[in-house]
């Protein structure tokens, strides 16, 4: 590796459900949308693929985290719109608790090493 960079990594394993359910906290989508959501409120940085995004996806279905109902696109295309369930409402708000908490430690270790 050139210059003794570490390569470029996408994100951080664990975080694309989490992801998932607060971009559809404001409203229901379907898949491609979710992954443009994520890229554009990322400001380009994060890029969600499709052979990760729905696999996620029905995972978060089987655990009753969202919901899906047939829908047509903005393009007229048949798709499936996700929505967050009750269930998933409180599971993102344990996980953003979580997350905030994991992330104030490595900061104060980034700090104070």
């Amino acid at each position: 590796m050139p210059n003794g960079q570490i390569p470029k990594r996408g994100m951080p394993p664990g975080v694309l459900p989490m992801l998932i359910l607060r971009v559809l906290q404001s409203e229901p989508l379907h898949g491609y949308a979710i992954a443009q959501r994520i890229h554009l409120l990322s400001s380009e940085v994060l890029a969600v693929e499709e052979g990760l995004l729905y696999p996620t996806l029905q995972k978060l279905l089987l655990k009753g985290l969202v919901s899906a109902k047939s829908g047509i696109s903005e393009t007229n295309r048949q798709v499936r719109f996700y929505e967050l369930t009750r269930k998933g409402r409180e599971q993102l708000k344990t996980e953003l608790s979580d997350y905030d908490r994991v992330t104030e430690a490595i900061q104060d270790v980034l700090r104070t090493a």
